[in-house]
């Protein structure tokens, strides 16, 4: 017994050694972007915990399915969840986002984010064009 007790003790005063500093950025972070080239805006939710990032963005305007009353080939439906994570360091990092959809029609972008003073700036590289800003 005493044998085991002496490495249980170690370990569990070496866990918090490793732990990581907490950032100025961790917390939680919400805000809203404009609707860029496909008018559709997303709102953001974001979590920072010693750097590593976790989020979503979904669109607001999504809608489930609906009668075809027109008996014609629906629009194709826009992702409305994105999936948001990365490591934030610096200034400036960059995110990546995951869209929920189904079978192999996978959609990944990258996002750009600034940090200037107590606000993030979240931009899509690619897909709409879309410029966030979030807040604490």
């Amino acid at each position: 017994m005493k044998r085991l007790l002496l490495p249980l003790l170690a370990v569990a005063f070496a866990v918090p050694a490793f732990a990581q500093p907490a950032t100025p950025l961790d917390g939680d972070w919400k805000g809203r972007s404009d609707g860029g080239s496909c008018n559709a805006p997303l709102d953001y939710l974001i979590s920072i915990d010693t750097g590593i990032v976790d989020g979503s963005a979904f669109d607001t305007t999504a809608h489930g399915p609906v009668p075809n009353l027109r008996h014609g080939a629906p629009p194709p439906p826009g992702p409305g969840l994105w999936q948001i994570h990365g490591v934030a360091r610096g200034n400036s990092f960059s995110l990546l986002s995951v869209a929920s959809t189904k079978g192999e029609a996978q959609q990944r972008m990258k996002l750009d984010v600034t940090v200037q003073g107590g606000t993030l700036t979240v931009r899509e590289s690619g897909g709409c064009g879309r410029t966030a800003t979030l807040t604490k």
